[in-house]
């Protein structure tokens, strides 16, 4: 049989149809829309030296920093280029957190270690550094219906009589979005500053799609 005169299934093909027009339109509305405008706001990061240390001892030696162990069992040490507050454990971990970038945690954690060094602290090793959460705030520059939303699509928490925003955890990336009906958002839990932005724009289609998004 040739194929001039195989059945055709009108059905499927004004679905098919339906489903790429559909697609277009969306398309068109995200080109037309304003770029959204991401600001990462904290990186946390951890670091292991792989050495014990004696808290006591930096303490003493570096002025700066803070220790208490009858109430935390780290050591907290600021910098002010770049600036940051680390938390020294004995055990020859780190956690970093204050800076903009990935980039920047990874330095402050080198620079704390050249700190320790420059008063009197051996460090024998070369940290091995991880980032551990993003936090990012961004503007989509358009409305969101957070209760049509909260209604519809899974994995969200709102109770507007506690709190404003709503709650909203992505798969992939691993992250969660906090929704303000303005259309700002703050994201959470990334690893990658490209999974931010990853993840904001695959938001925003979402939004799109589900017809989330309120044109005034």
């Amino acid at each position: 049989m040739s194929w001039e005169n195989m059945p055709f299934d009108n059905d499927k093909s004004g679905l098919i149809e339906e489903k790429v027009s559909r697609e277009s339109d969306i398309e068109k509305m995200l080109s037309e829309l304003r770029e959204p405008e991401i600001t990462i706001q904290n990186v946390v990061s951890s670091a292991d030296i792989r050495q014990r240390l004696d808290l006591h001892e930096i303490a003493r030696k570096i002025k700066k920093s803070r220790y208490d162990p009858e109430k935390f069992p780290g050591l907290v040490l600021k910098l002010d280029e770049p600036k940051a507050a680390l938390l020294l454990f004995s055990s020859g971990k780190f956690v970093c957190t204050g800076t903009k970038s990935v980039e920047e945690s990874a330095r402050a954690i080198n620079a704390a270690i050249e700190v320790l060094k420059k008063h009197g602290i051996e460090v024998k090793r070369r940290p091995l550094i991880k980032a551990e959460n993003i936090v990012a705030s961004a503007r989509l520059f358009i409305k969101v219906d957070i209760e049509k939303l909260a209604l519809e699509l899974p994995n969200t928490l709102y109770e507007p009589e506690q709190f404003p925003g709503l709650i909203f955890r992505m798969k992939d990336p691993d992250v969660v979005f906090l929704i303000f009906a303005s259309g700002s958002l703050v994201c959470t839990g990334a690893k990658k500053e490209s999974d931010v932005k990853r993840a904001v724009y695959k938001l925003r289609r979402i939004l799109a799609e589900g017809g989330y998004l309120v044109f005034d």
